[in-house]
């Protein structure tokens, strides 16, 4: 790896430490490394403290000429090696625990059987990664995503539902009315959608409701089980639900209102081209979301 790669490095991940993690060797190394390119150029290029090292003003100069001039030449050797077309080399894709497990492995899959020298890293989890620190080439997310310098795809919508076990009301009556929703015991998907209230459309209108729970789990699996315990109510992914839903375990509250689904994206750095692997990922990606494998309310039977 050259200075200049190791420089694109250090800036992408924050600091010198974070970068020499990201590529086995010592910080010292690291340091070393830019303080030759540094005395070449004769200038600065990094403000360095214990934990961050940010670029000067003509760091920062430096820093986005290159990156132009890599992704011009990535571009370049792509077009020279033909592989514009072909899916190669490392793809790596970050997406929610059970959402990566229905939707993507079965993508990655079908992509690696036909395309044999593709590898691919799939990292699980809920954060919203940082692609550019974290060398991702994709990011599933559902939901509201913030601001960002980052191309978005838009999948689908992910329907969603308010569900419980049938046996949850067996001293219970089903709720008919919005309000009734604050008697019963809820499961939460982490601690922020506990603090955010139901908002539901009926016939008179929107509707928001504070509902209340004892319990927050960050694992949609765990969740479904627990709610096929009959531990509470949870408002959650239609596709999650589906299996319960169908033969009768599980029952929809409230069928007569609609709830807002949330929006499903891919996001990718913005590069002069889009290498094979990513765009052909992306592509089966929206074959598989399609409005039926969500989830689509219309298709799923009321209870």
């Amino acid at each position: 790896m050259t200075h200049e790669q190791v420089f694109l490095r250090v800036v992408d991940a924050g600091s010198l430490k974070a970068a020499a993690e990201q590529l086995n060797t010592a910080p010292s190394s690291v340091s070393r490394r830019i303080a030759a390119l540094e005395q070449g150029l004769g200038v600065k290029l990094l403000q360095r403290s214990t934990r961050r090292s940010v670029p000067t003003e003509a760091g920062q100069r430096y820093y986005q000429g290159l990156r132009s001039l890599v992704a011009e030449k990535e571009a370049l050797e792509a077009q020279i090696r033909r592989q514009t077309d072909t899916p190669s080399g490392l793809l790596r894709v970050a997406a929610p625990q059970e959402f990566g497990a229905t939707f993507v492995v079965p993508v990655i899959t079908e992509l690696q059987n036909r395309y044999p020298e593709l590898a691919v890293e799939l990292i699980l989890g809920s954060r919203f990664e940082d692609l550019a620190s974290q060398d991702i080439d994709v990011a599933i997310r559902v939901g509201q995503l913030p601001d960002s310098g980052l191309i978005c795809r838009r999948l689908g919508d992910v329907p969603r539902v308010l569900v419980a076990a049938s046996t949850f009301f067996n001293d219970r009556a089903l709720p008919v009315s919005p309000d009734d929703l604050k008697a019963l015991d809820f499961i939460f998907y982490g601690r922020e959608s506990a603090r955010q209230p139901i908002a539901l459309t009926g016939p008179e209108g929107r509707v928001d409701v504070m509902v209340n729970g004892r319990l927050c789990v960050n694992h949609l699996a765990t969740i479904r089980d627990l709610v096929s315990e009959g531990r509470g109510v949870h408002l959650g992914p239609v596709w999650a639900f589906r299996e319960g839903l169908s033969n009768g375990s599980l029952v929809a509250l409230l069928p007569d209102f609609q709830l807002e689904a949330f929006p499903l994206h891919a996001l990718y750095k913005q590069t002069p081209y889009l290498p094979a692997k990513i765009r052909q990922f992306i592509d089966r990606m929206v074959l598989a979301c399609t409005p039926e494998a969500l989830g689509d309310s219309r298709s799923m039977e009321r209870g």
